[in-house]
């Protein structure tokens, strides 16, 4: 079977940590093993990446603070190939230093970027070859939380947009908030919702979050005190109902969580915790939207920072950062635990992986 037949695992690095760039993976659809087949170097920190749901695109960040005169870092367009290799078509400033993350809206044609260092969120048009305008937004959070080390300025860590690609959400660490805007669609600009923010817990750091496939639940992992809260999602309003640990009961060890995902099947979330190393699996109560613990999985590395599932709902690979490896695990369709494959492949500091059929 041809690699465009199959499924492409693009691996977002590190480049100050040893990285060379964008790893290319073609990953087998029965076994879930990945075979490395290229490499997109000459890039600074593609710590993140998100590729468009057409799979023509993919978007990176560049985790960095000199773009242009400003002090912002960039985000990078390229074309994805036939062959699931990529060509660079541009970069373009994020509108803040240290950008973490970027998504795409609904429609495909607005890139929105989370800068972490430089406390703002930008949105960019995508052009119809893929590549990047100039941005149509930048907005500057303004505060601080409890946490005088981690929360002394707004840092903004994710940023999606609901289903009906009229609201866009930014859990905001630094804040202790989870920023709400009204987003036009026609203009790519951003103002507050009726809504304009949800408070979190003080010192909670709320970092990534997840819509349910069933459109009516909100989660939001926090990185500061390793909670996850399940919200109610309607017009783009939220409503806490739960508040649960990413821990066991008796963990008492240092530990950041950091990445968040709803099972395509929306029976099962998966959360990753950085000192334990672990993920952590709950049940979906898919009426009420609440979680019940299942587990916790070893992460077989250290500082799992992001990971993914593949559409079909049978893998779920992990990206151990100071272990320099992605470790594959196939997920129990009836329970949804995780049983690792043996299978590993060495990336030098990886930062994100994005699965893309093509």
């Amino acid at each position: 079977m041809a690699i465009m037949d199959e499924t492409l695992v693009y691996v977002g690095t590190y480049t100050f940590e040893g990285g060379e760039g964008i790893y290319i993976y073609h990953m087998d659809p029965d076994s879930g093993r990945l075979k490395n087949v290229g490499k997109v170097k000459n890039l600074v920190n593609p710590s993140f990446l998100k590729v468009n749901a057409e799979k023509r695109s993919l978007y990176a960040v560049n985790e960095f603070s000199s773009f242009d005169r400003d002090g912002s870092g960039a985000v990078s367009a390229f074309l994805i190939e036939e062959d699931g290799t990529l060509t660079f078509l541009n970069s373009r400033s994020s509108g803040g230093a240290g950008p973490c993350y970027v998504s795409i809206d609904r429609l495909g044609r607005y890139v929105f970027v989370a800068n972490y260092v430089g406390g703002s969120i930008s949105v960019l048009p995508i052009s119809g070859d893929g590549s990047l305008e100039k941005a149509t937004e930048v907005i500057r959070h303004k505060g601080s939380s409890i946490n005088l080390m981690r929360q002394e300025a707004p840092h903004p860590h994710s940023i999606i947009i609901d289903p009906p690609n009229k609201h866009v959400y930014v859990p905001d660490l630094g804040l202790d908030k989870i920023m709400i805007y009204r987003f036009d669609s026609s203009s790519g600009r951003l103002e507050p919702s009726d809504q304009p923010w949800v408070a979190t817990k003080p010192g909670s750091g709320p970092r990534h979050i997840t819509f349910h496939p069933g459109g009516k639940f909100v989660y939001v992992i926090n990185e500061l005190d390793s909670t996850i809260v399940a919200y109610k999602y309607d017009g783009g309003r939220l409503e806490a109902l739960q508040t649960i640990s990413a821990l066991p009961s008796d963990f008492r060890g240092e530990n950041y969580s950091a990445d968040i995902h709803v099972h395509p099947s929306g029976k099962f979330l998966y959360g990753s915790n950085r000192g334990h190393d672990s993920i952590v699996v709950y049940r979906v109560d898919e009426e009420s939207g609440t979680l019940k613990w299942i587990g916790h999985e070893y992460t077989r590395g250290r500082t799992p920072r992001n990971f993914a599932i593949d559409p079909s709902g049978r893998f779920l690979l992990v990206a151990n950062q100071r272990s320099n490896k992605i470790v594959s695990f196939l997920v129990d369709q009836e329970t949804g635990a995780l049983k690792p494959l043996g299978h590993e492949v060495h990336v030098p500091s990886p930062a994100c992986v994005e699965i893309s059929p093509l």
